[in-house]
């Protein structure tokens, strides 16, 4: 007998199983150096060696927004190397360079929260950075795939501009590939709707149900030629990414077994197209991508009809259908998400609803659009006069469902145990076979969120270090204040990202170190209800000055230095940024303040310490902070 969700008991127990074997095959396969990689050439006792190479750009050079100037995979002759270029230089996909520069290891991340270059390349097999000084052009080979996705491209562009030109580019190439301003990318983020410019599964079923539609009634062969065209072209524009390969996968699979007319079970394609995937490029298991390309596909597979029929008791059938596919896309990958990125867009399913009448018209047009500008230019402007207005209604819908209240909830990054148990507990939500289950699962999600919830809301001080930069975020009751020892817009992104991880909307307070006024105060300003800043040379603070908010408090305790205390709940830490601060504290008048911990922002040598241990010998050895000599980086965490 068929489950209600029409899979047998054994086909799960398939799946389940099958999982897991492909989890422990990609975690056994995943990419390593291979002999005489470039990272074979820097020895342990060396951090940067001064190379020069011949290579193969594997990519246009993309702006670095973290970092500045532009970055751009390379092939060498074995491995691959990610070239760092300061001034952005104008190269191409395919040339071939001799460059000259300064080899090394990738930065990692400098707290499992963030991330860190180190981590994202390793993710696609490189080991190593070249930070170019001086490049040469060796040659200029025919590149006619990545010419035709220019050209489509910069006629987008120049059609609807930055904005509506880009949402149309990437509907057409995904925004992988698209250069989009930063604002547009963060109100489809924030307002849920980021599938709708990543190339996926989404804009190949828009495309091949127009292709199919024009060829229903033709011959075989033509059906066969029109589909799998449709499907080559999707993949050659969009590029081999993880998600567009599994989405072509399927949609070829699927096809062919409907036109041999048999009945594909679609969870059997999805398995096997993941199969097929992860055997070739183990790799892909860590693509972030693919793992929400594959949740939301297997959502719509097994939850969005079962969610329709339950919703249609409630509000008429047509909504109903509207509202299923968007929530169980979004049930499935909440884990994913919480995981990844720790936020919770809270409108999505009103956004796929509000904007999905748009989508589909949008895609198709923008495709069309992108046709004519390689077969018939002039076409385009006739094309992009509705198809812009309508990129400009869409992005006007966004930008409000991304300025709403609570748009993105900042719940924090779940720690993967909680995940795991948050996962099962949905399960009986979500599969109806399971459905008698759901008290069980409601126990586990919220033994799960009560968990993560109760992390979030203990006092803790976190230290952070990254060469000159210092961070130390400081919560207490589920709010947050945040110290910098800089306010430049590098800090000020990296502070944002701390507070996010953590689960934290906004700062109650920000207290600025740096001599310097930040160069970008509104960064600053959108981060915290209350900014500190120096003035006019003198510090934020002088002796006897507090900046608080209810369990968070900052004084400074001299004129002449930046000595601090700082209390978080009912704990107190002497901060010292420098060894001006530590003098003032160590010859100060009276006895220095009963402290739980102290925190350096300097390397003290053997007398410092051993004073140090004198001084306060009712601190903890392991509550005696200072960044490791010879390290660029590091955290600690009460």
């Amino acid at each position: 007998m068929l489950a209600p969700s029409g899979i047998r008991p054994r086909a799960w127990l398939l799946a389940v199983g099958l999982a897991g074997l492909l989890v422990l095959w990609a975690q056994l396969n995943q990419p390593r150096p291979q002999q005489g990689d470039p990272v074979g050439l820097l020895p342990a006792d060396r951090p940067a060696l001064s190379v020069r190479r011949r290579l193969q750009l594997l990519e246009d050079p993309r702006t670095d927004v973290s970092g500045g100037g532009c970055r751009a995979l390379a092939q060498l002759p074995v491995g691959r190397t990610e070239l760092l270029f300061r001034p952005c230089p104008t190269l191409q996909l395919g040339w071939h360079l001799e460059v000259e520069g300064r080899l090394e290891r990738p930065r990692p991340a400098i707290h499992p929260l963030l991330a860190g270059p180190a981590e994202r390349l390793q993710r696609q097999g490189v080991w190593t950075q070249l930070r170019v000084r001086r490049w040469r052009l060796l040659q200029r080979p025919a590149t006619p795939i990545a010419d035709l996705r220019r050209r489509m491209a910069a006629a987008l562009l120049q059609a609807g501009g930055p904005a509506a030109g880009g949402v149309l580019a990437a509907l057409v190439l995904g925004s992988a590939v698209v250069p989009l301003p930063l604002e547009v990318r963060e109100a489809f983020r924030a307002s849920g709707l980021s599938h709708a410019l990543a190339a996926s599964g989404f804009h190949l079923t828009v495309l091949l149900g127009a292709v199919m539609a024009v060829g229903r009634l033709a011959p075989r062969p033509l059906r066969w030629l029109l589909a799998f065209g449709a499907m080559g072209l999707f993949l050659l524009l969009a590029g081999p990414q993880p998600s567009v390969v599994r989405a072509v996968l399927m949609g070829a699979l699927a096809f062919g077994l409907q036109e041999a007319r048999r009945h594909p079970r679609p969870l059997g394609v999805l398995l096997v197209c993941v199969v097929l995937v992860l055997v070739v490029r183990p790799g892909w298991l860590l693509d972030v991508g693919f793992q929400l390309s594959v949740a939301a596909t297997a959502g719509l597979l097994l939850s969005a009809r079962p969610q329709e029929q339950w919703l249609a008791a409630w509000m008429p059938r047509w909504l109903a259908a509207a509202v299923a596919v968007p929530l169980a896309a979004s049930l499935w990958t909440l884990p994913l998400q919480l995981l990844h990125f720790g936020a919770l867009p809270l409108y999505t399913v009103p956004a796929n609803l509000l904007v999905a009448p748009l989508l589909t018209p949008l895609t198709l047009g923008a495709m069309a659009m992108a046709v004519a500008a390689v077969l018939l230019p002039p076409l385009v402007p006739l094309l992009a006069w509705p198809l812009v207005a309508l990129t400009q209604l869409l992005l006007a819908l966004v930008t409000l469902l991304a300025a709403l209240p609570l748009a993105q909830v900042q719940l924090g990054r779940c720690p993967p145990p909680l995940v795991a148990v948050l996962a099962v507990g949905l399960l009986p939500w979500l599969v109806p076979r399971w459905w008698h289950r759901r008290a069980w699962g409601a126990l586990l999600v919220g033994a799960a969120m009560g968990s993560h919830l109760l992390l979030l809301r203990g006092d803790h001080l976190l230290a952070l270090r990254e060469g000159p930069r210092q961070w130390l975020l400081a919560r207490h009751g589920g709010r947050g204040a945040l110290i910098s020892r800089r306010g430049d817009p590098l800090s000020c992104s990296r502070a944002r990202q701390l507070a996010h991880a953590h689960g934290l909307q906004r700062l109650d307070w920000v207290l600025l170190l740096d001599p310097v006024p930040p160069d970008q105060p509104a960064c600053w300003g959108a981060l915290a209800h209350t900014l500190l800043n120096s003035q006019d040379g003198r510090p934020p603070l002088l002796a006897g000055q507090r900046l608080q908010s209810p369990g968070l408090v900052v004084q400074a305790l001299a004129d002449a230095s930046q000595a601090l205390l700082l209390q978080v709940g009912e704990q107190r830490w002497g901060l010292l940024p420098d060894r001006q601060a530590w003098r003032a504290w160590r010859h100060g008048q009276g006895p220095p303040p009963a402290v739980a911990g102290l925190w350096l922002g300097f390397t003290p040598d053997g007398g410092v310490q051993r004073e140090l241990r004198a001084w306060a010998p009712a601190v903890a050895p392991s509550r005696l902070w200072w960044p490791v000599a010879g390290s660029r980086s590091g955290w600690r965490q009460s």
